[in-house]
């Protein structure tokens, strides 16, 4: 049976599940679509598969999804109703619904030599989604995020991704206040990028446990927050310039620690 009706109540819901935080939270999924990144889910938080007549049609689904597809199953939609449940400029015909993983700071504070994000109020989701992906490359151990910041279960962030949001343990915090004296209390050494800073980010040691804080895109860092940092710190700039977009401001710190425990090791 295919889908082929916009007002199908299963396309409705997806929708929803594409546009409407509220509608994430509410059943505990998100979406992600293409080829790569369905391959990526975790097969066991894998809800629901949506593949496009042309897609079916293709040999793709055969050779490339075939046990996925069949120990799930799927549902066929029309391409004019993929297309309108797709974010995507141009769909590759498969779409997956995903299970939330709520992951609890205990969850990723467990490791000796711990490596953290504390991002506050970030709101554009290329930046959340560039970060959580850099994140993973540079062996971050878990963000944690302030609940005004961006939905990490956005299309686009999820899009930006690229496939990391499946195996980067991300915390939503109520109150990033009190997640960062936690990790404080586990000793953790806690370092805010900011105008303030008197010290270089490259002045410092990261190879005990340590936390990068990046702040909201315009306005940086809140001065409650900053205050809680053991120590303020700075990316050289030059030229006129006067901050840094916050996914290079992050990939510049977490690399810099990345580097230094690489070294480290070696």
């Amino acid at each position: 049976m295919v889908i082929t009706s916009f007002s199908n109540s299963t396309v409705k819901r997806l929708t929803e599940l594409q546009n409407k935080s509220k509608a994430r939270k509410r059943e505990g999924l998100f979406i992600t679509e293409g080829i790569r990144e369905c391959k990526e889910v975790p097969q066991d938080r894998v809800e629901e598969i949506f593949i496009s007549e042309t897609f079916e049609n293709s040999g793709v689904s055969d050779n490339i999804f075939k046990e996925m597809l069949d120990k799930q199953g799927y549902t066929v939609l029309s391409d004019e109703v993929f297309k309108k449940v797709s974010t995507a400029k141009t769909p590759q015909g498969i779409l997956c619904t995903v299970r939330i993983n709520n992951t609890n700071i205990e969850d990723i504070t467990s490791v000796e030599e711990g490596f953290y994000l504390i991002l506050e109020n970030l709101q554009d989701p290329g930046n959340m989604g560039t970060i959580i992906r850099t994140a993973e490359g540079a062996s971050v151990n878990g963000i944690i995020i302030s609940k005004d910041s961006v939905d990490i279960y956005n299309p686009k962030v999820v899009s930006a991704a690229k496939g990391a949001l499946f195996r980067m343990p991300c915390v939503i915090s109520d109150d990033i206040l009190m997640s960062v004296r936690y990790l404080k209390n586990k000793g953790v050494k806690t370092y805010a990028a900011h105008l303030k800073g008197k010290k270089y980010y490259t002045e410092m040691n990261y190879k005990s446990p340590t936390a990068f804080m990046i702040g909201n895109e315009g306005n940086g860092l809140t001065d409650m927050l900053a205050n809680e940092a053991d120590d303020l710190i700075i990316i050289p700039m030059a030229g006129k310039l006067e901050s840094l977009n916050a996914g290079n401001a992050a990939a510049i710190l977490m690399y810099e620690c990345f580097r230094q425990r690489s070294f480290n090791k070696q």
